[in-house]
């Protein structure tokens, strides 16, 4: 799964450097023929490596809902997760892929091409760190809430992420370290111990998240939603998730600061 990760990098990276067009989804959403190319190219492999495991991405056509929650096992892919992050020229998006089985990521790969960092995670067998030829086992951070640091999206902080943060101000009396950051690297920096919490409040899908979900549990946290519930994947007709905090100590109650 590494090796394609960054086989779908590569069909990326042909286009970042390139003077590329920008089309948009039904959802408004930015789509870019990255997108395209990097889904040809893990589909493709995924039907030759695991031809009887389905395969969802988010640049795949519609699975009936009724077809897709009677699997038990599937590959769920983001090409390209942080699109608006690629078209800024910012380096901050990556090529998310994981194994679900039984509503739960199993194994996931998140690489990020321009930096060449990659994490990744296989259930029951830690969680890694890839940078500069180095590979490192990664852990989430000892709490500390006078040394508090929190992830934040660089293109979808909106009014209720600042309430969030001054909740969070108010409460402990310090004012917390804001890291601002494109795609799943934000899951990632909780994952090997830069942050505490990633709190989104706006709407994601689960590709979004599945692959980084992985590796975040095997590094010592969890993605829970507002009632505490670790995110389930494949479990209802809409592929949204709620809002959630991907967080070192789920048990927190990140929820109260909303």
């Amino acid at each position: 799964m590494i090796d394609i990760a960054k086989q779908a990098g590569d069909a990326i990276l042909n286009v970042y450097n390139t003077h590329f067009d920008v089309t948009s989804k039904e959802d408004h959403s930015p789509l870019t023929q990255a997108d395209l190319a990097a889904h040809d190219v893990i589909v493709s492999q995924l039907e030759l490596l695991t031809p009887h495991i389905p395969v969802l991405t988010e640049e795949s056509e519609t699975v009936d809902a009724s077809v897709r929650m009677s699997w038990h096992r599937y590959w769920l892919i983001d090409p390209l997760d942080g699109t608006r992050e690629f078209v800024k020229r910012n380096g901050e998006f990556t090529v998310n892929i994981a194994m679900i089985e039984a509503h739960a990521p199993v194994l996931g790969v998140v690489y990020a091409p321009v930096t060449g960092l990659l994490y990744s995670a296989v259930s029951g067998q830690g969680a890694y760190k890839q940078l500069n030829g180095q590979e490192t086992r990664i852990h989430t951070r000892t709490f500390n809430h006078r040394d508090l640091v929190i992830a934040g999206s660089r293109s979808h902080q909106d009014s209720r992420f600042q309430q969030f943060l001054a909740n969070v101000q108010r409460a402990t009396g310090i004012v917390p370290e804001l890291i601002s950051m494109g795609s799943s690297l934000k899951i990632g920096l909780v994952a090997e111990g830069v942050a505490d919490v990633y709190p989104r409040i706006g709407p994601t899908s689960e590709w979004d998240t599945a692959a980084a979900h992985c590796i975040l549990n095997e590094a010592g946290g969890d993605i829970v939603d507002v009632h505490g519930n670790t995110l389930c994947y494949n479990t209802k007709k809409s592929l949204l998730n709620p809002v959630f905090f991907a967080s070192a100590i789920p048990s927190l109650g990140w929820h109260n600061f909303l």
